[in-house]
């Protein structure tokens, strides 16, 4: 199998987000130039907006925290959204909820405003008529999350390099949410673009 690129669409710049249609059958070329990036992805049914990206379904029905090639993601029905067709990361997380502007709040200890996957999220899916509160927790990609014996989380350096990516197949019809993530703890410290594009398998 091999992929060709049938259109390549603006980059995402730093803190922000996109939405956008992804029909069964096409894949979605997710890549970070420069590396270090995190990208929050998620995903509805188009035909039922109900219907959405689970992280804990796609935890339990492949087993694994560590999606990568060859694996599924799930929806709250236990059905496949997406599967994964090609990686070159390898490390991706399954855990965090998309970054929130409470979560700053109350990490930083005030009321400052600070951008967050979860508002450019909502803001890249209220074209498709859904609020805040049907974004749950999201497949970040090129996030680094290490899981201690004891249970344990650190958020450590995400180990893409540049011009690493991971194409996702769509295995019915999407609307997707995908943003440059705006945690400086997620990125290492500094804030870069994320670039997508449609891809045709070609087998």
């Amino acid at each position: 199998m091999s992929l060709s690129s049938e259109l390549t669409l603006p980059t995402i710049p730093p803190q922000s987000g996109a939405g956008f249609l992804l029909k069964k059958g096409q894949a979605l070329k997710i890549s970070s130039p420069q590396g270090m990036q995190v990208a929050d992805f998620f995903c509805f049914s188009h035909e039922d907006t109900l219907e959405s990206f689970s992280a804990s379904r796609s935890i339990d029905f492949n087993d694994t925290l560590r999606m990568t090639t060859g694996h599924d993601l799930y929806s709250n029905r236990s059905r496949i959204m997406a599967r994964i067709v090609e990686d070159t990361c390898g490390r991706h997380d399954l855990l965090m909820p998309p970054c929130s502007l409470r979560m700053f709040q109350i990490v930083a200890g005030n009321e400052e405003y600070h951008p967050s996957c979860h508002e450019n999220l909502t803001k890249a899916f209220a074209a498709f008529g859904q609020g805040p509160d049907s974004v749950s927790t999201t497949f970040n990609i090129f996030m680094n999350v290490a899981v201690a014996a004891n249970g344990g989380l650190t958020i450590a350096p995400p180990q893409s390099k540049a011009g690493d990516f991971i194409v996702l197949k769509a295995e019915i019809d999407l609307i997707v949410g995908l943003t440059a993530c705006s945690h400086e703890e997620s990125n290492a410290g500094s804030f870069k673009p994320i670039k997508y594009e449609f891809l045709t398998l070609r087998l």
